[in-house]
């Protein structure tokens, strides 16, 4: 019984940290010039696939209103190319309509 309580536990925890991840990723992309809904859309798919410090670097990008061409670009001088490629990719398929 204990050890069920400590599985549940942990994947609740799990699933709080996610939301923060999503969040924040939502933030940092807002704050990098990213449209309100572009970042909602792209921020579950990159918090999934980013690591903590990756979230980071997208923190680094803040700046005025941009295309996400421009947002990308911005990124790209940050020499990441894990993060430049789960960005761009996420970019795309919310353009497309593939995730929402």
């Amino acid at each position: 019984m204990r050890r069920l309580l400590i599985a549940s536990l942990l994947l609740a925890t799990a699933g709080c940290v996610e939301e923060i991840k999503e969040s924040r990723v939502k933030s940092a992309l807002v704050e990098g010039g990213v449209s309100d809904q572009m970042a909602g859309c792209m921020a579950h798919q990159m918090a999934k696939k980013l690591t903590l410090a990756q979230l980071r670097s997208l923190q680094k990008v803040a700046g005025p209103k941009r295309s996400m061409t421009e947002y990308i670009d911005a990124l790209r001088k940050h020499g990441d190319a894990e993060a430049l490629e789960v960005t761009a990719s996420s970019a795309a398929m919310c353009k497309l309509g593939i995730i929402r």
